[in-house]
């Protein structure tokens, strides 16, 4: 392969580059940014595609969330990029964070006793079974009630935060590129002159 490496990474390795940057958390970040930024949509499209991400984030229905912000990102018309790209929000470090928050905000919502802290007895084989409904009331309906408002929330947020950095982006962008053509139409002009 072309850009294999000489001495293939250990397990452990790989583990702390999926858990922990290899530079920095700030070099990340601003990668992520530029990966955003460049995309090559309106700055709604791109703005609507984070958010739909960063809304299926906040469901508990872990392995869907890329089907489900593709499907929200469908909808209101945003970059499918977008919304892969905002489906990062969930990651090791944030999930239990998300998890914490959805369920309690349902729990309040919904006025539910908090069950003992134990696990349903037997959640195994219950959906083996396809006996959901021993999941769904003590934890998988209040995370779900609760994902809908917070998911809300930090999407709207998400989305006014991209879209006027994509605008400002494009723009700076679109002005640079004027500049050059004009200095490109200055230089043909120039060269295409008579000499006195």
């Amino acid at each position: 392969m072309l850009f294999r490496r000489r001495q293939p990474e250990t397990f452990r390795q790989k583990l702390r580059g999926a858990l922990w940057p290899r530079r920095s958390w700030r070099r990340s970040a601003r990668y992520m940014q530029h990966r955003i930024l460049r995309l090559r949509a309106t700055p709604h499209a791109i703005a609507a595609g984070i958010a739909a991400g960063v809304f299926s984030t906040f469901t508990p229905f872990i392995g869907f969330h890329f089907i489900i912000a593709f499907a929200v990102a469908w909808l209101i018309r945003g970059s499918l990029a977008g919304a892969a790209l905002g489906c990062l929000l969930g990651n090791p470090v944030t999930f239990p964070i998300i998890w914490a928050s959805t369920y309690e905000l349902g729990r309040y919502v919904l006025a539910s006793e908090t069950p003992d802290g134990q696990a349903p007895t037997a959640i195994g084989p219950a959906l083996l079974h396809g006996d959901f409904a021993a999941v769904w009331t003590p934890y998988v309906k209040p995370m779900l009630v609760g994902s809908l408002p917070l998911g809300l929330a930090f999407a709207a947020l998400t989305y006014v935060v991209v879209l006027f950095m994509a605008r400002s982006f494009q723009e700076s962008r679109h002005r640079r590129s004027a500049a050059s053509r004009a200095i490109a139409a200055a230089r043909a002009d120039a060269l295409t002159r008579p000499l006195p």
